[in-house]
């Protein structure tokens, strides 16, 4: 069992910078591969970026490639996600995941937590 604690979420003009942390429970967290996905208001939830369970393989949506980092600390049971240059359509709850494939399948992933949420003002 993982529970997860997104934070870092906020209010940001377009083309600044926000990073968002995933805090993970459970002694396992170092076994999963984790994702990020995010939510816009009337849309479906869809995959933003993930990172295996090593940190040594990731995968974007073309959409955040070149803008968003997705990193992970092991010893700190944390995921982050460094999202600069901002766009208005980034604007979204994001969710962070675990257990799930590098290819970003939502359906794929058993654990969630509660979201965040991103405003990106233009």
């Amino acid at each position: 069992q993982v529970q997860l604690v997104e934070s870092g979420g906020g209010v940001v003009q377009a083309g600044g910078s926000l990073r968002l942390s995933c805090a993970a429970s459970g002694r396992t967290f170092s076994t999963y591969n984790m994702g990020w996905f995010r939510q816009a208001p009337g849309k479906e939830r869809e995959f933003a970026a993930t990172i295996n369970w090593s940190g040594g393989r990731t995968n974007y949506a073309d959409s955040v490639k070149g803008r968003f980092t997705i990193s992970r600390d092991n010893a700190k049971n944390t995921v982050y996600l460094q999202m600069n240059s901002l766009k208005p359509e980034d604007t979204a709850v994001y969710y962070c995941a675990a257990g799930g494939g590098v290819a970003g399948r939502a359906r794929e992933y058993d654990y969630w937590g509660q979201g965040t949420q991103v405003t990106v003002s233009s």
